[in-house]
């Protein structure tokens, strides 16, 4: 009996502390540090004459339909020094054509298909300006990100800048597109707590910036290119900024199952990161960072979503032996948990709306597809390229 009591009270504590703990005891040293050094101020921008050159290097793979919009984005950025490249990596649509009808901008094109990593590495190894904004093609830009993201580069320790991901929803009701967005309001809060403290863990390819002369190439392999590169700077001694007054806006998926294809392949590029990125864990390297990188991005691709899991076996258990009240008050808990999530789910194929489910059923939704991830990466070829999901 101890040892069933012993588990079940390590994977509620893990399940706790990897959504909520974590979330409140970064609140708590943010504060503790605003106390003791202030507020963080604002970095001041040099003259305009003297702002530094930036690239907006753009990824692409068959996006002929949404160049024209890109670049009406794209020419509404107020930064005045902008060069813009798109890296079109085995486009056989009319992408190029597309790109063809600007001549400012310059397009960096690789025939075969190799992959985003492999586009990155390619478009990078041609680019000159030392400060390189990465986006995708289907993200939109607020005009103003560009100067946000340069005075975040005013400190000479970032070596690389987040900016914030925001999720609309073409269609009222959408469940993946609005529960992606409930899931990324809280996520970047988390960013902005962490870069606070010390460090973001990660940036998000829809809007990062990097210093050219820190990134290293990376494996074409790579399911999260922009998590690993970020994140090999941080393992250097830099930091990453995060700021959302510079943010990409993106339609969410089109679907849970178009969403699933996300979930999957983020799932398995997290597994993959924490492989590579496995000295980052050590406390004697850098203790903060090996705090923040466990408890914000390990945990959760990892331990925790089994833990999840393995709470309904061992609470039955407990129950079964009569273990105590406790248990089976955390058993009807779990089981108005799982019933609400499956009504979620029943509403959302009736095409019904409630938000209050969505919490629920996306929560349990992106647990279960860390467990497709794991079956993803076993079954993962030697290779970048990924299906693309649809958006909504």
């Amino acid at each position: 009996m101890v040892t069933l009591k012993v588990a079940f009270w390590i994977c509620l504590f893990l399940v706790f502390y990897t959504y909520l703990g974590y979330g409140i005891l970064l609140w708590i040293l943010v504060r503790l540090k605003r106390f003791i050094k202030g507020k963080p101020q604002k970095s001041i921008l040099p003259s305009k004459e003297d702002l530094p050159e930036v690239t907006l290097m753009i990824c692409a793979y068959n996006e002929q339909d949404i160049v024209d919009i890109k670049m009406e984005n794209t020419r509404q950025i107020t930064y005045p020094k902008l060069h813009v490249v798109w890296v079109t990596d085995g486009s056989n649509d009319a992408t190029n054509d597309y790109l063809a009808k600007y001549p400012d901008v310059q397009v960096i094109f690789s025939p075969e298909r190799r992959g985003k990593t492999a586009a990155l590495n390619h478009g990078l190894s041609e680019i000159k300006d030392e400060l390189v904004v990465m986006t995708d093609a289907n993200t939109m830009l607020n005009p103003t990100s560009i100067l946000e993201i340069v005075r975040c580069f005013m400190d000479p320790q970032v070596a690389c800048v987040a900016g914030e991901k925001r999720v609309a929803a073409r269609h009222e009701g959408q469940a993946a597109a609005e529960g992606e967005g409930l899931y990324w309001k809280y996520e970047s809060t988390l960013k902005r707590w962490d870069g606070e403290l010390y460090s973001a863990m990660g940036a998000a390819g829809e809007l990062c910036a990097i210093r050219r002369s820190l990134y290293e190439p990376m494996p074409e392999n790579a399911l999260l290119d922009d998590f690993v590169m970020s994140l090999r700077m941080v393992d250097k001694g830099y930091k990453i900024a995060y700021t959302s007054e510079a943010y990409a806006m993106e339609y969410g998926s089109a679907d849970l199952a178009e969403e699933s294809k996300r979930k999957r392949r983020i799932a398995a590029g997290g597994l993959q990161s924490i492989w590579w990125l496995r000295d980052m864990m050590n406390p004697f390297h850098h203790p903060l960072v090996a705090f923040q990188f466990i408890s914000h991005r390990v945990l959760r691709w990892s331990i925790t979503p089994i833990a999840l899991f393995l709470l309904i076996p061992l609470n039955v258990a407990l129950v079964f032996i009569k273990a105590g009240a406790i248990y089976n008050w955390t058993w009807i808990l779990q089981i108005l948990f799982y019933a609400t999530a499956f009504l979620g789910y029943y509403l959302e194929k009736k095409g019904k709306k409630s938000r209050l489910l969505y919490v629920p059923y996306y929560f349990l939704f992106m647990n279960l597809n860390v467990f497709r991830g794991m079956a993803y990466l076993s079954h993962h070829k030697n290779t970048g390229a990924w299906e693309k999901a649809k958006r909504g």
